[in-house]
């Protein structure tokens, strides 16, 4: 069995990937440049792919920018600080983005003959991202059985863990916090991880509930304690 994986660089996709590995005789990644303010999440995507002799598509469509505006991650928008369950990250919503993703990587598991596209959305998307959320991967999923000569089958299995049970995943898998050093997970991409943005402050929670050290760099590394108490 082959399976496409969408592969942005974070930790999500990055425990995905090595989910799929695990289950799916070959994998190939597919990465996606939208003009993303974090487009520094390609580079460490690339990395691994690379690393682990994974075939790795990185499709260019910046020409839909225009198209997707009103979110800080594709406009001149300042990203909010703070927790996710703060509803000021909903700002960090780009347009349709799930959709648009899907639906060029089914195209790619046609044209290679994958009967498989896993996705790594997690339940801690679910308050501020429509297309994060089971009902939409599950209405999608029909359509992906249908739209094309060959059945394309999406997976989304961290569709009801949090953040802290992806990473404990991850460890099954024989993961360990240092692997993670290749992953970026800020929405702003800076030399340093900003440590003040909804995905930052979810990442240290999740790997202070793990117990874990944090491999990457914070301009600010205390900051998420506050956030989650708010939040």
């Amino acid at each position: 069995m082959k399976a496409v994986v969408i592969y942005s660089g974070g930790m999500d996709s990055f425990t995905a990937l090595h989910t799929a590995r695990d289950k799916f005789d070959e994998v190939h990644a597919v990465s996606f440049n939208y003009g993303q303010r974090h487009g520094k999440e390609l580079q460490f995507a690339h990395a691994v792919c690379q690393m682990n002799d994974i075939p790795h598509q990185v499709v260019d469509v910046r020409s839909i920018n225009s198209l997707i505006q009103g979110s800080s991650l594709t406009s001149n928008i300042k990203v909010p600080e703070g927790h996710y369950a703060e509803d000021n990250m909903k700002q960090t919503v780009v347009p349709n983005r799930n959709m648009i993703m899907l639906s060029l990587a089914v195209g790619y598991a046609v044209s290679i003959g994958a009967e498989n596209v896993v996705c790594g959305a997690h339940a801690g998307d679910h308050d501020i991202y429509p297309d994060c959320r089971l009902d939409f991967f599950a209405a999608l999923n029909r359509a992906t059985m249908i739209a094309n000569y060959t059945p394309v089958e999406l997976h989304v299995p961290f569709i009801g863990m949090t953040k802290g049970e992806i990473l404990s995943h991850g460890s099954t898998l024989g993961l360990v916090a240092q692997d993670y050093k290749w992953t970026w997970t800020c929405y702003n991409g800076r030399e340093k991880a900003c440590g003040k943005c909804g995905a930052c402050v979810e990442r240290q929670e999740s790997f202070a509930q793990m117990g874990w050290k944090d491999p990457l760099d914070y301009e600010d590394s205390e900051f998420w304690k506050q956030a989650v108490a708010n939040g």
